[in-house]
Order: structure tokens, then sequence, then C-alpha cells
């Protein structure tokens, strides 16, 4: 089959599909479908014809997108490492291959005839073909024998098919035809190269990224050719090695001006940073006119004049950074006075998301000429050389003094600035419209509006019309190729800007921009916002202008800026007509804009079809004035009986063509007086047209007659009767009545009619008044209403009725019946108050005047039923009584139950027989009877007694369900079925609808989520009881709303008609569903079963018949309507399938099964095996042997083998029946079948048919082919050449810090082994950590006064240290004060126990000016240890001053919140996350830490360290540097210590060391394996050394041998005793300390020396003095130590940094999850969506709070010495990690402190280890409040009795005491606390607490 019909096949098919109309402003008007997927297309705008280009072909079609020519361009023989077969002598050794062409560049040149054609094929090979035909080539290129071709002139455009190419054709000065290019770089190292190739890059090996080429087809020789020199000017080329860097992906090449500018991106920055833009803007100028130098052939350098700069679209972290499409376009933006250019772009960022931003081009020509003049004269960071580029390698910016450049100059670069330049500034725009999946955009300018069209990725053309503040008044969308992208290019047919071209992946589309008729009226085509669409005034439809024939006229097409208020209108005179007047002509006046009707034929069409020439009478300006003859009466419709009027349409027509329509009516009032014969007067002068009235006929008339000067025109005037109120009568009684008239003659003859056969004569009283006389009115009803009318006798209506006088308010006449509805005393008493006058006697209702004489009251009430009989204690409940005699009226009646009172509802009381009261609440749950007073009748009790009952929820089950609602929940409890209304409340807002309740459980169906979450969303679920709002937590529980079930697919998707075939539904989140329907459309349902949580089997239901269906899935009664993927977008587009959660089935005939032979019996010898071969017929039901089953009579027959064609079934056992013959049933779902039957032994011989089946079993013999392959030797010879490699590099290793890492293993190797063989890391108690955390500062002070005295006359060596902590000892009360202050400091404790005095009393300490920072700290450590038992209630507390605290901050700067510790909250959360993190901190972090410290201390001692000013050759603080060259040497002495039971051991000593610093080694060698508070102290212990000739000597610091250096003692070393490698010295305790020297840190520097001076730097003659010995050396060069220590510890700190943000799977952090939802909790609540305030508060509440304060002080932690030099390094590490937490960026240089620069090449990698844990902190399980209680409750539970919180409530007590008045005011301004009267129990723990003085210790 032909290309050409192929397409035509394709083309009929799309238009099938497509040329549905769309219900937008956007049509479909021609597609044509191509084969392959579209490159390109341009649009010729003379021909109109379409060029398009594919994969493999080019096509010419017609403006209608019809074929003319087509012409295939591949695949061809090709290889991306060969040079162009059209290369002279270029022969390639590498093999060819077929390859697809890919279209990189379609370009039309009109002056020149040709359309250039370039493909990805023989290295991006373009072609010159002709437009008359593209089928043909133009010029032959290059031209047959032509030998000086180079690749640099046939490799043009890209060469791969994902590579981009753009290009632009223009005209230079010289008229000279040029072509610019643009490719992405496809060679060697880029993704498009061939792999494992390290041949020379043959593809781009001279072609630069952008070239300007010639395009001069009559100079063949230079075609294509870099054409002005030097040819390196005319080029953009970027340099080799930093392409990486420079990944260009063009998107489009465009003219504005005389400047063309080139979008794209640079790829290689994609990928690092999502929030920096990787989109550039690039402007060279062309030579198309107004040359610099008109004398040369060549005027402008491409680089000279190139500039780029990026472009932003979107702010603050939400940065769409890369570039899809662009188009400029002019638009209005200030009302439609003027035009500005505008570059439009569509951008799209990594997660699908896209955005429409839009740039003036004045701003980017602004920035530009800013850019140059930065360059020029001020040298500024915004402006750089572009050095990537070969060109870019000059002079960069340099200031040139005051030189001013020129406007082209700043336009197009100046001599001296002849390198392309970048603005490193982006010009930022903000997102005009955000939409997941746009691909394109085209923009017009209709009508001083601007539309935009976008393409989408998923097929859609979205339409938007924008405002002049560039906001989206109306969008509209239109489904395109389904699925298909849509081309980054899309353009207006250059003839009719009504129509855009647009392409998708196979179909290229004419797509009409506008589609008004679909409006049908002005208001709908002028209201719908379509800037192409306005109303054509003469055509009466909506068009665009150019479609309305007379749209060029004035006024004749109305737009939609002109609004719908100009729509046409008319007003008719008169307005109404009566059908007695004699009009002819009607005038009209018509509105609105309408062009003047001169010459045109106006008619007037009236209703019926009838219609009469206008005549036209005013004709100018907006309003026009014409009459029109009426017709005849004869040719309306008659008025409707019952009505008095006829509304008559009329259209006015203009040539034909309705164009504005009106009505006026026709009345006649006549109709009007009789249609209301009661009121006929006041409604015949009531109507809105003019009618009269004649009191002398007594009707209603049109106009007034001179023979009539007495016609009524004032209602006021009509005669009427004036109501007047009448009391109830008994039935039968004869009474009269009197009637007041008004406007009526005397002594006409009136009778009273009251709708009865009987009338009743009216007497005349006086003028104004007749009386009805003896009227006997009876009834047989309770109580009946009768009407008082006054008929005039005699007279009758035209219709013979009857003649009333006017009664505009009806006389109400009531009677009633006593016997009839009063069954009881009371009912009969209580009708008084109706007015009827009815009493009980003889045990019946009568008339009042029957029973005078009796008055006895009414017996006592009954009760027979109460209802409910029980409800909650605080009432509410609606109880209903009923009974007999219960009360005549409401307000003699009252009820009770027992002593509380019910309030009765007076609208719901019916007498006597029931009432309706609201229970009054109870205080505590009980039992009474009911009883009703009532006045002057006595008191009724009930039977039934009323329960005031507590309900109590217990559990809810299921504890999940879908977001989608409907999931069953059974609620379980105890009395939930009380009271007169029960609620299931979802968050105080959902209602659960209850389906069945009893009292111990509630069976309701949950509702939908109310947000659109996607994860799981946890919500309260409430029992409420009388509408009163839920607060118990014993009547509310948890319930999770997870994601919605997804169902995927359904399969097997055919059923055969006989239904029962299971189908499997696959998809996830089944575990929620609990009841499933599958829903065939138009057959029927079916249950479903759900098997797992992603699977569900239904049975399909029978079909009558073979057809194609689908299948829907209700799912917990909620029809499943899938589940959308992009959540994001609120207005996403219809849905991608018209029917959303439909599934097609299709329904087929039954499978057929017929016997091998399609025998109907078979023969069988019973006691024989029987196996049957049935065949099956024809079918593509793909069955499976699990789907059918055989029986043989009642026997199972088993399938034992299967295939397409048959299955074998086999039974082995007996066949045993009474009957001779058992039918064979194939069954297959509710399909079953009868194929033949077994007949079962019979008179014939049996014949014993033995089958033996040999089975030959074939061996098989296995050869084993051993193959002895190399790759043994190879790898032996590998192996002795690493080994040869790795002794190479071991003799290299010579630096110190590998060294110094090496000894540090092998010291910490020791560490770790010595660990485990002992006691380990020396932990503290938790007692001891909390005490250390909470009150810092005075454990410090106890220490200090209590440790120091702990060995002092003490021979025994060391000993434990004691609990000192106060808050660790008992607390006890004097014995005189001991009950008062037990019993107040309990009260007080109780009261702290309670939310509302606790939150009162902080607020009012707090608000205390002299309620430092030092005793809110205090006070938070002292509530954490007296509630430390209550974790849950501490925490409920802190989360409420929490959210205070952020109510407080909110309104200020949120992100400075918890930075500090400056209130109670602060420290409460400080102490709290304390006691959630001491496991984590002892089970994770500890290990880690712990031989970190140990590391900081060897690394320390390895050095030499100057015992005085603490300075130390190896450290992490430059402050403690030692910056001399100390020469040191390490060497061993063996020590044996007297009393230690030990042997002796060997030490590690420097010779620089003090005997003080030796002590401390060899102290810490014997006791490392003891907590420090266990050691003795240096000062407690003599060394003694015994030289060879075993003499003894004590050391100490300071003797008679001390020499003196510059004027001050020298302290003595080991060098100073000359003491030898292997000495052997004795250390013993003293027998008394010797106080002569103190620490030697503590020694006067002015007399002592160790190594070296202090603060030699600052004083000049110390300085020279030691000059004579001291080598002068810059301190600065041992800075290189710090990063020597920094890289020996880098290690055990990125353990440490690993082990605290890292979440481990055994351990997770429970608390912090909850703290941190409960942050991002609140910052919702706020409105606070700025991502970096959250990460501040996480920061401020656990890094800087918690483990800063731990790396600060790890002797919190650990029973440790902590000198000063080891806080400097932690100080550095804990810097480390605060800036590692700052979400701010680090501005360091060479002045930055040390201290910030070490670590800052980690920092980075540190801060993501942050945000990833953070990140991972968010996507944990939400933590539910009990989980979280259940957390805490365990942690009080595991440290209970740890702390004496006595002494804690105790100090809390003094803070209480201290501010008495301003707690007891606080407390009473308080409502909540007034009412529970908080301020006298406070009141009352002060006298109890104040009686006696008692003595405690107040340190805490």
């Amino acid at each position: 089959m032909p290309p050409s019909i192929e397409i035509a096949v394709l083309l009929l098919g799309v238009l099938a599909l497509e040329t549905r109309r769309s219900a937008s402003a956007l049509h479909i008007q021609q597609t044509f479908a191509s084969p392959n997927q579209t490159n390109n297309f341009v649009v010729d705008p003379v021909s109109r014809k379409v060029y398009l280009a594919t994969v493999n072909t080019v096509y010419q079609l017609n403006g209608t997108l019809s074929i003319e020519v087509e012409k295939r361009t591949g695949p061809v023989e090709d290889n991306l490492l060969c040079h162009a077969p059209q290369l002279p002598q270029a022969p390639c050794e590498h093999p060819k291959s077929l390859t697809n062409n890919h279209n990189k560049l379609l370009k039309l040149d009109r002056e020149q005839g040709v359309v250039v054609v370039c493909g990805s094929v023989y290295q991006g090979f373009c072609e010159l073909r002709k437009m008359e035909n593209i089928s043909e080539i133009a010029v032959e290129f290059p031209h047959k024998g032509e030998k000086t071709v180079f690749p640099s002139m046939l490799n043009i455009a890209a060469n791969h098919p994902n590579a981009s190419t753009v290009g632009l054709i223009f005209k230079s000065h010289g008229g000279n035809t040029r072509l610019l290019v643009g490719a992405t770089y496809t060679g060697a190292g880029t993704q498009f190269f061939p792999k494992n190739h390290s041949k020379e890059d043959l593809r781009f090996e001279n072609t630069p990224e952008i070239a300007i080429r010639s395009l001069n087809i009559k100079d063949l020789s230079r075609l294509f050719t870099y054409d002005i020199n030097p040819s390196e000017d005319n080029v953009f080329k970027i340099k080799q090695d930093v392409k990486t860097k420079n990944k260009l992906d063009f998107v489009h090449a465009f003219m504005q001006k005389t400047y063309s500018y080139i979008a794209f991106n640079n790829d290689a920055k994609m990928g690092l940073k999502e929030s920096q833009p990787n989109s550039i803007l690039a402007r060279i100028c062309l030579d198309t006119e107004n040359p610099r130098k008109p004398s040369g052939p060549e005027s402008r350098k491409l680089t000279e004049s190139y500039i780029q700069m990026p472009l932003q679209c979107g702010f603050n972290g939400n940065i769409y950074n890369r570039l899809l499409s662009v188009y400029p376009a002019e638009i209005h933006t200030d009302e439609g006075k003027s035009t500005e250019p505008y570059l439009f772009g569509v951008f799209s960022k990594g997660d699908r998301k896209s955005a429409l931003c839009a740039f003036k081009f004045g701003d980017i020509e602004e920035e530009i000429r800013q850019g140059r003049r930065n360059c020029s004269n001020s040298p500024s960071s915004d402006v750089q050389v572009l050095d990537s580029v070969i060109q870019g390698s000059g002079a960069a910016c340099i200031q040139k003094g005051n030189l001013v450049l020129q406007p082209d100059q700043l336009d197009c670069g100046a001599a001296h600035l002849q390198h392309p330049l970048a603005l490193r500034r982006s010009l930022r725009a903000i997102p005009l419209v955000e939409y997941p999946g746009l691909t394109s955009v085209s923009v017009d300018n209709v009508h001083n509006h601007t539309v935009v069209f976008l393409g989408t990725s998923n097929g859609r053309l979205r339409k938007l019309t924008l405002l002049a503040n560039m906001t989206v008044a109306n969008q509209w969308t239109l489904k395109l190729a389904a699925g298909e992208p849509v081309h980054h290019i899309m353009t207006f047919d250059p003839n009719d800007s009504y129509f855009l071209y647009l392409m998708t992946s196979y179909h290229m589309l004419r797509v009409k921009v506008a589609d008004c008729d679909q409006w049908r009226s002005c208001g709908d085509c002028l209201g719908a916002g379509d800037a192409h669409c306005g109303w054509c005034t003469l055509e009466n439809q909506c068009t665009i202008q150019k479609e309305c024939a007379q749209g060029l006229l004035a006024r004749s097409w109305i737009s939609m800026s002109e609004g719908p208020q100009q729509c046409p209108s008319m007003t008719l005179t008169p307005p109404e007509i009566s059908i007695a007047a004699d009009i002819k002509d009607v005038g009209i006046l018509i509105n609105g804009s309408v062009p003047d009707l001169v010459g045109s034929r106006v008619e007037c069409e009236y209703e019926p079809g009838f219609s009469t020439v206008a005549t036209v009478h005013l004709d100018y300006g907006p309003a026009q004035i014409q009459t029109c003859p009426l017709l005849p009466r004869e040719n309306y419709q008659p008025i409707l009986p019952g009505t008095d009027h006829l509304t008559v349409t009329v259209a006015i027509k203009v040539n034909g063509t309705f164009v504005v329509s009106g009505s006026f009516i026709i009345y006649d009032c006549e109709r009007t007086g009789a249609i209301h014969p009661k009121t006929s007067c006041v409604s015949c002068l009531s109507t809105r047209w003019k009618c009269y009235w004649d009191p002398d006929m007594y009707q209603c008339v049109s106009s007034k007659d001179e023979s009539k000067h007495n016609l009524l025109e004032n209602v006021a005037s009509c005669p009427r009767l004036v109501a007047s109120e009448v009391p109830p009568s008994p039935s039968g009684m004869a009474q009269d009545f009197t009637l007041s008239l008004s406007n009526i003659q005397e002594r006409e003859d009136l009778e009273c009619d009251f709708g009865t056969e009987q009338q009743y004569e009216a007497t005349w009283l006086n003028i104004s008044a007749v009386r009805c006389s003896g009227v006997t009115l009876s009834t047989n009803q309770r109580s009946q209403v009768y009407y008082l009318n006054l008929k005039r006798r005699g007279y009758f209506s035209p219709q013979g009725e009857d003649v009333f006088v006017d009664s505009p308010q009806p006389m109400r006449v009531e009677v009633y019946n006593c016997g009839v509805g009063s069954s009881d005393c009371s009912q009969c008493w209580g009708r008084e108050d109706q007015g009827h006058l009815c009493g009980w006697c003889e045990n019946k209702c009568r008339p009042r005047d029957d029973c005078q004489s009796i008055r006895d009251p009414c017996p006592a009430p009954e009760i027979h039923k109460i209802s409910p009989l029980s409800g909650p204690l605080e009432g509410g409940t609606l109880l209903t009584v009923q009974g007999r005699n219960l009360g005549r009226r409401a307000g003699a009646v009252k009820v009770s139950i027992g002593d509380v009172l019910c309030t009765l509802q007076p609208e719901l009381y019916i007498v006597s027989v029931e009432l309706v009261c609201v229970t009054g609440s109870s205080a505590h749950d009980r039992a009474y009877l009911v009883q009703v007073d009532v006045d002057q009748s006595g008191t009724g009790t009930s039977k039934e007694i009323f329960s005031y009952l507590v309900p109590k929820l217990l559990s809810i089950e299921p504890t999940k369900g879908s977001r989608a609602g409907g999931t069953i929940v059974i609620i379980r409890g105890e009395h939930l079925d009380i009271g007169s209304q029960v609620r299931v409340m979802v968050n105080n807002t959902l209602e659960c609808t209850i389906i069945a309740k009893t009292d111990e459980s509630i069976e309701c169906t949950m509702p939908p989520a109310l947000q659109a979450h996607t994860d799981s969303l946890t919500v309260s679920v409430c029992v409420e009881f009388e509408n009163v709002p839920c607060q118990s937590a014993e009547l509310s529980t948890a319930y999770t709303y997870e994601k919605n079930p997804t169902i995927s697919s359904i399969y097997p998707k055919k059923s055969y008609l006989s239904g029962g075939r299971t189908i499997t539904v696959s998809g996830q989140g089944f575990d929620l569903v609990q009841s499933a329907t599958m829903d065939v459309l138009e057959i029927g349902e079916k249950r479903c079963t759900v098997v797992s949580p992603f699977t569900i089997t239904c049975p399909s239901p029978a079909s009558s018949q073979s057809q194609q269906t689908s299948a829907q899935f209700i799912l917990n009664g909620i029809l499943y309507t899938g589940d959308s993927p992009f959540t994001y977008d609120s207005e996403e587009e219809e849905e991608e399938e018209p029917h959303k959660g439909h599934f097609p089935l299709e329904y087929v005939e039954d499978p057929q099964f017929f016997t091998a032979n399609k025998e109907k019996l078979i023969k069988h010898h019973p006691g024989e095996p029987l196996t049957l071969i049935i065949n099956k017929g024809p079918t593509d039901l793909d069955l499976v042997p699990e789907e059918y089953s055989v029986m043989i009579g009642s026997y199972p027959c088993n399938i034992s083998f299967h295939n397409d064609q048959l299955f074998h079934c086999t039974i082995n056992g007996l066949l045993s029946s009474s009957e001779r013959e058992l039918p064979v049933t194939v069954q297959v779902g509710n399909f079953r079948h009868t194929i033949a039957k077994v007949q079962l032994g019979g008179s014939e011989l049996a014949i014993v048919v033995s089958i033996v089946v040999c089975c030959v079993l074939l061996l098989l013999c296995t050869v084993a082919l051993v193959v002895y392959c190399t790759k043994s030797r190879r790898a032996e010879r590998y192996w002795q050449k690493t080994l040869l490699q790795m002794e190479e590099m071991e003799s290299q290793i010579r630096d110190e810090i590998r060294k110094g890492f090496a000894e540090l293993q092998t010291d910490m190797t020791d560490l770790t082994k010595e660990l485990n063989r002992s006691q380990g890391i020396p932990f503290l108690e938790y007692k001891q950590f909390v005490t250390r955390t909470f009150f810092p500062k005075m454990c410090s002070d106890y220490e200090k006064s209590l440790v120091q005295p702990a060995y002092e006359n003490d021979g025994l060596g060391p000993r434990v240290l004691p609990e000192t902590h106060p808050l660790l000892q008992d607390w006890q009360a004097t014995n005189t004060t001991k009950p008062n202050v037990e019993e107040g400091i309990t009260l007080f404790s109780t009261l702290l126990n309670n939310k509302h005095f606790l939150v009162t009393f902080v607020h009012a300490l707090e608000q205390q000016k002299d309620f430092a920072v030092r005793d809110r700290c205090s006070l938070a450590s002292l509530l954490t240890i007296a509630l430390h038992g209550k974790l849950e209630y501490y925490t409920s507390i802190m989360k409420d001053l929490l959210v205070d605290l952020i109510d407080a901050s909110a309104s200020k700067n949120p992100k400075l919140m918890l930075r500090r510790t400056e209130s109670v909250v602060e420290k409460m959360l400080t102490n709290w996350m304390s006691i959630c993190m001491y496991s984590y901190l002892k089970e994770t972090v500890g290990e880690p830490f712990f031989l970190l410290l140990c590391a900081i201390k060897q690394q320390i001692n390895k050095g030499s360290i100057d015992a005085i000013t603490g300075k130390a050759r190896y450290t992490l603080n430059e402050e403690w540097l030692l910056r001399e060259n100390i020469e040191a040497k390490p060497q061993n002495i063996n020590v044996s210590f007297q009393g230690c039971g030990m042997d002796s051991l060997s030490i590690r000593v420097m010779n620089t060391d003090t005997i003080c610093q030796v002590k401390e080694k060899i102290l810490e060698a014997f006791y490392k394996n003891l907590p420090f508070s266990q050691w003795p102290r240096a000062e407690d212990v003599d060394l003694e050394w015994f030289d060879s000739g075993s003499n003894s000597k004590v050391l100490q610091d300071l003797d008679n041998s001390s020499l003196m250096e510059d004027g001050r003692k020298k302290l003595n070393t080991v060098f100073h005793y000359k003491i030898l490698e292997g000495a052997s010295l004795a250390m013993s305790m003293k027998d008394k300390r010797d106080n002569t020297l103190g620490r030697v840190k503590d020694l006067d520097t002015e007399k002592y020396v160790h190594l070296v001076l202090p603060h030699d730097d600052l004083t000049e003659t110390k300085r020279s003095h030691r000059q004579s010995h001291r080598k002068k050396v810059l301190p600065e060069i041992y800075l290189t130590r710090l990063l020597s220590t920094k890289g020996t510890l880098q290690k055990f700190l990125d353990d440490l940094f690993q082990a605290i943000l890292s979440i481990p799977p055994d351990r997770p952090p429970l608390a912090i999850k909850y703290f941190f939802d409960f942050l991002e909790e609140q910052a919702d609540k706020r409105g606070i969506t700025d991502p970096d305030t959250l990460h501040i508060w996480k920061t401020n509440s656990l890094p800087l709070r918690f483990w800063v304060n731990i790396l600060k002080n790890p002797q919190f932690v650990f029973d440790i010495e902590k000198t000063d030099h080891m806080d400097a390094c932690l100080s550095v590490i804990a810097q480390a990690f605060i800036d590692a937490c700052s979400i701010s960026d680090l501005q360091l240089g060479k002045d930055s402190p040390t201290n910030k620069l070490l670590y800052a090449k980690e920092i980075p990698e540190y801060k993501k280890r942050v945000q990833c844990y953070y990140k991972q902190i968010q996507e944990m399980a939400p933590l539910s409040e009990q989980e979280m209680n259940a957390h805490l409750a365990e942690e009080s539970r595991k440290y209970r009795n740890e702390f004496n919180t006595n002494l804690a409530l105790t100090e809390i007590y003094q803070y209480a005491k201290r501010y008495r008045n301003q707690v007891v005011s606080a407390l009473e301004s308080n409502p909540t606390a007034r009412r529970t009267q908080l301020h006298h129990k406070f009141e009352q723990v002060i006298a109890l607490v104040e009686d006696n003085i008692y003595e405690c210790c107040s340190e805490a």
C-alpha cells in the first residue's frame, strides 16, 4: 500500500475520532495524521502551503492540510563515526546500518524559493529543496566534482534524534541571505556519542554551537560556510575542556527588531539546584540595516554583540528552571492605549509542574545596556566575559575611565568589548499561570485583549484570556490527539489569525481559535469572556468579527470589551393595551449597539407568525425609534379562562433576520372583575393597567363613558364589608351578627351568605351597619370555620353568577362542638384557651351552659408511658410523657425527675394526653420516677423509672477506613442508647450515619474526609448526646482516614453469557474495603469478595446477549470513580478517559464441550479407573483448568491434563450407583451442560483391555565439559601486581596526618578492646543526667564543694562520689510542723495537677518584671521534677504554653521563636527533650560520642602541652594552638602504684611533660576502667624515681633544681630530670596533702613558665630579650596542625553526626516525630507556609536545644573529666553542628574565624544530612495521642521514685509564696479558675504551709 493511501486511512480514522465538537471555545478544523513521528513544520504566508517534516519523510500540504507532495528522506545507511558521504575522499572504516533520519531544521526562504531541510543523518547534513515541489532538490550541494568541501560546510545540524537544533534565516545589509544555526554539541564526552569509542570525534570536530552561515545559492562555493573573516568571529564555540559544564539545549531562535534572540537551557546545571534557573536568553545583533562600516563586506562580529542573561520564572524556592517554549508578542497592557513587546515562555521543573511567565523586551534591552555600561565603566559582579567560549578568553571587564558608550555600542558591543558577555543577575518574572505538563505557548492580541494558547504533554490545548494586569479572566480546553504532547512551536495562520497551526507527536492540526456559535444569545456571547467572539447584531448570532458580514460597520459587531450592556434591547409604547381600545400602532425604542437601519427592510413579527412593516422615525446615535402597526384582534391568541390578559411577543427583523425582541400586554378589565367575585372592585382598581369600576352595573370597565360620571378609580372608594372579630359559638345555637359597611348605599337588598344553602336577610341598622338575625350554624367536627359574605339580592353578573359586596378581608365565624375531640376532663376544660366554652359533667364534655353548677376539679394526672427511659447526666433529653388528664394548659403543668426539674416545651404540648420536656442536669448517675404536677388536679407518678447514666466509649472497629467514606464502624461501649438524640460526630463537623444502635454498640457509616490529602489523616470520632458537643475523653476515640483504594485492572476481561465467571480485580488498599459490588452496565450487579489487600474477586452476572459493556465497582457503598494522579492541580482538565472508573468487559457465547467422538453414551465397567477426553469448542475466553469442573453423577472427575483444545479427567475410585447411567456434567461458573452419560456394567461380557504402557527411560549421558580457563592464572598475576603497588604506596606514607591517624587508630582499637573487657562506657545514671541537665549551674557548685575534700586524710584510695544533689535525697519537715506542711504540699501538688491553675500560675509569674530568666529556668526544671511521674500531663501543659508562645511570636517574627531560653516553656521543652532522648542518647549516640572524646584527649596528649597556658601542639581551636615548634620526644617509663593491687605498667610520656602531667597520665592508665569521680587527683600522690644506682628521688614540678628563664621559674620536666627510656618509677598516696603548690594552671604566669611565655606577641621588650635563643618564625605557619587534628578526628566526628542524624528502625525517635508534627500543625493553623520557618523551629527545638548542649557538656552524660582544652575543641565541633543546621549559606573568606573555616567544606554535606533527617521524620507514620501517651507513661514508670518531688514542690511553693498576690489576682480574673474556686484552694495552701517554720534545703 503506498504511503499516501496509508496516510489517508489514518487521516479518516483521526477525523472520525476528533471531529466531535468540544464544549470549549476552540474547534479542530483540519487534521493530518502522520505514520511517523513529527519533527518540525513551517507555513508559507503567501501560498499558505504547510511543510511538515517527520522521521524519514517530508510533506507538502495545502492550507487545509491535504497532501500535495511527499518525499521519503530515510532511513539511510549511516554511522555516527563516519563523515557525510557528500564529503569527497572520505572513506569510513566503521560498519554502516539503516538509520532513521530525524528532521532537525526546517526553514523557508521565500526570496530564493527554497526550503532548508536538515536531518540527523550524515552528521547533520542540510538540503535545499524547491518550495513549489519539496520532493525536488533546488540546489545540488556540494556540486559534483567540487573538491574544496570541508566538514564544517556539511555538519550543520545536530546528528542525534534527541539533540536540539534551531535556526533563523535573515538578509544581511549587503543583500546576502544568511542562516543562523544553534545546535547541541554531540561529540565525545556527551551522552549522544557512541560509548567505548576512543576514536577522535568526527562530528563536531570544528563545528561551533552557534554559527552564522552563508545561504546565498548563487555562490555555491561559499554555501553554508562561515563567510565573515576572520571566520572565528562569526561563530560561538565552547572550549573543549568546559563542554561538560555547558550542555546547551536550544529551544527557539527568533527575530525582534534587528536582533536575533536564542533561547536555550544549560542542562549541565540541571539537578544541581532546583532553585537555580538554568534557562538562558542570548542576543545577537544582525546586520539587517544601518551597517556601521558600509565600506567593508563585513560589519558585525557575532561574538562582539553576543550577550546572554538567565531567565527566572518564579520566586522564593518555587522556581521553574527549565525553558520549554517561547513566543514574542505585542500586547496591550494599559487599557488598550498602546502595545508593548513581551516575551512569553513556558517553564517547567522536575515534578511535571510548569508555568507561564512573561518578560518585557524593554526590560531585556535595558538589562543588556546596563550590563555593557557596567562592564565598561564600573566593573561589577553583575556582568562577566563568557570565558567558556573560545572567543571569550580575552580581557575581562576593565574600567575605561569616563568613556561614554554610544547607544549602538550599548546595544551591540564596542571595539574594546569584543568578547561575548554574560549577565549574572537573572531577569525575573512571576508565573502568570501554573499548570502540570505545559509544553508550548503562542500569544495573540485580539481586540486589545491578550489571548494565550498553551499546549500540554497529554494532548490538550488551553486557551486563556488575560486582563490588562496579566491575570487570567477565562480559560478553555480542547482535547487534541490523546496522550500526544504538543510540539513547542505553534504558529498562527499568516493569512488568518483565527486559525492556529500546531503539531503533536503524530498529528498536524489546524485549530480554529474560537467556536463562537455555541452561544445563542447576546448576553451569553459577551459574558463568556472570549475575546475572539462578539455579537453580530444584524445576523443575530455570536461570531468572530471576520465572519460578521457587516462587522466593519459601526455598532454592527459588539466586542467583549463593550460588555453585555450594549446588547440590543427594545421598549414598547404603550406597554399595555386594552382589548377594547382602538390603537393601530405601537411605538418601539431600540437601545444598545445597533447599526443605522437606513435602507434596511425592518419588520415587526408577532408571535403567531404575522409580520408588519415598521416605519423608522429617528435613526441616529445609540437609540432608534420606529412604529409598528398592530395586527387585527382576531389574529391574537384568545385570553385563557381564569386570566385577564395576554402577553404578545414582538420581534424586530432587519432584512429578514431577527435582531431584538420584546413584548406588550393585551388586557380585558371585565375579566379582571369576574375572576375575583368576592373582591371584584378592589381587584379591578388594583391592576397595573388602568381599569374603572361601574357601581351601577357592578362590573369592571376599561374606559370612561361620557354618559357615566360616577365611575370609581380609587380602591379606597370601593363598596366593601369591614371585617370584625366574632367569638366562637357552640354548634346549633342561634345568634345574630352585626356587620359594618363602607361606601355603600343604604337600603340595598343584601343577604348574609355563609357558604351554605341557608341564606339570611341583612337588616339595615344605620347607614353603615346591617344585622344578620337568627343565624344557626352547626358542625359535627371539633371546630369548623364559616366565612360570612354579603350578597346583592336579585343581581347577577354577565356570566350568571352572584354579585357580592367586596370583602378584602374575609369575616371568620368559628363554630365548635364540645362533644367531639375531648375524651377526658382536662381536654374538655382545656378548650377554654381556644374560646370554646365547654365543661366536663356527667363524665362527658358538654357546653358550659349545660354544666353551670358543676365545677369539680379534674382527676389527678395519669402517666401511661415515658420515653426514653434514660439520658445523660448533662440533661437536655427530650422526655415524652403520655397519659391522661395531663393538664388543661401548658402553664399549669410541672414535670420533675426526682428533684431534677424537666422544662416543659409548650409548642410540643398536647392538652391532657402528651407533653414533652427537656431534662435538667444531674450531679451523678441515678434513677427516679417521673412526676407530673397539675394545678388544682394533683400529682401523677410514672410506673417506669428514668435513669441518669454515664455513657462510655470503649472501642471502635475498624480503626481505619478509606477517605471516600462508606466504612461501617461498630462503636462499642456502655449506655450508648440513652437520651432522645444520639449522634456520632467526626471531628465535630461530619456525622457518621447511624444504621443501628443498642445499649452496648452503635453501628454507623463513616462520611468522606473533608481535607483532600492523599496520605493518612487521623480524626476524632465522638458520640454526642442531645446535640451537646463532645467534651469527655471517654466518649471520643481516634479513627484514621487512609488513602482510597485504587483499582488498576480487572482480569479476565471477558465473560460467558451464563455468568458466574470469577473476575479478579487488582489494585491497592483493599484491606479498607468491607463490601464490594461489581455493577455491569445494563446487565446487573453482583456481590464481590475481598481476598487480600490487593485482590477482589467478583462473579460476573448473566447476560441475555453478547455485547461489549463495562463494569464499575461500588466499594463500601461508594461508586469508585478512579484516583487522579495529579492532586496539586485543582483545575486539571477533564479526565483522560471519558469514563473514569469504568473497566471494559465483553460478554461472549458460553463455551462448548463434547466428548472425544461426540458420543452420547460411554460404557464403563465398574471397578476400573475411568478417563474421559473432553474437547473444547473454539472460544477466546482463555479458560484455565481451575475454572471448570466435571461431575459424573455425584462423583467429581479430576482434571489431569489440559491444553487449548481438550482436557482429560480421571476417576480412580470405584463408580457405584443404583442407577445404570450417570450423567457427565461440565460446569463453568453458572454454565452447566450435560455432554454424555456413562453406562455402568450391563449384560455383555466385559472386555478387559490391558494396556501396558512401557515407559522407555532414555538415560541422557551427561557430558561434563570441563573448561580450564586461564582466569585463575590471570587472577594470580593481577594479585602480585596489586601487592607491588601497595608496597610502593606504603613506602610513600610519610605525611603527618596519615601517621597520626594510624597511631590514633591503634590507640582507639586498644581503647575499644578495653571497653569490651571492662565495665564499658562510664554513663551517668539517669537521675544524675537529669539533675546535671536541668540544674547545670547548681550541679557545678555542688561538685566543687563536695568532690574536692573527698580524699582528704583518706589512705584507702578513691571512693564513689556520694549522692550530693538535694533532689535525690529524702525530704523531711520538722516534727512540729510536719502534719500541716505535708498536707499543704500535698494540696499544692493537687493544684499543680490542675491544668487551669498551672497555666495561669506560669503566666502570672512570667508577667513579673523581677522574675528573672534564671528563675524561669529554675521553675521549669522544678516543675519537670514535680511532674516527672505524669509526663503525659506535663506534655499537655508544655503544648498549651507553646501554643501561647507561638501566638505571641507569630504576630511579630515567627522565625525568632525558640531561639533562646527566656521563658518557662522553652526550658520545659529543653527538659522534655532531655527526658525523651535519654534512651536514644545512651543506646545510639553514647558510644560514638565517647569515642570522639577519647580520640580528642589522646590526640591532644600525643604532642606537647603547655601546663600553664594549656596550649597544645594538636588541637581544633586556634586560640589553644601552641604556635611554636617545641622539640619533644615520646618515651616509655615503668610505673608501679603502691596499694593499687596492679603490676607495674609501661606509661608513654613526652620528655617535655611536667611532673604533674606525668602523674595525670599514670593515674589515667591505672584508673581508666573506673569513673573519673573515683580517681585520685595528681596533688594527692607522690612520684619517686629510682635511678641506676638504686637511689630514689621524689619528683616535683618545682624544687631546688628548677631553672630560671626570662625571670621566671621554669617547671621541671622529664627532660629536666634526665629520666631515661624504660626508667622505673613508683607512685603512692600522700599521707597528708601538701598545699604549698596548687594546680599548675592556676600558677602566676609572671613567675612561672613551662614551654612558652604568655602573650609574647604583645610585649616588644620581652620579645627582644628572647631573640637570642628563640628562632623567629611566623606563628600562622602552625595553623595547618588544626587540619592535621581535624583529619585525624574526622571519622569519629562523622560517626557521631551520623548517629545523631539517623533514624534506627528499631528505635525510631517517637518524641521527635510527635513534636515536629505538632509544630507543623501549629504552622498550618496560622497559615505559615514558609518552609524556612518550620526548619528554624525544628532546629531550635532539637539540634540547638538538646544536641548542642550535650556536645558542649559531655559531663552531663559521662562520668569523665572535661578539661578546658577539651571544652575549646568541643566548641568548634558544636559550631560546625550549628552551621549544619542553619538554612543560610556561610559567607566565608580569608578573614573568617578558623572555627568556621575548619569545617566549611563538610558543612554542605552535613546540611544535606540535616534536611534528609527532617524529611525522614516527616515521612514517618503519624503518632496518635494514645501512642505518645503510652510512650510517655512508660518513661515515667521506668524512672519512678528517682527524685524528691516533695522538695521540688517546696521550691515551687517558694515562688508561689513570693508572688502570692499576683497569682491570686490572675486566678480571680480567669473565669474557669474562678468558677472552680482555685484561688481559695491556693490561699488554703499558703495558710497550711505558713502556720509553722520548716527547714529544707533551698538550693534546688
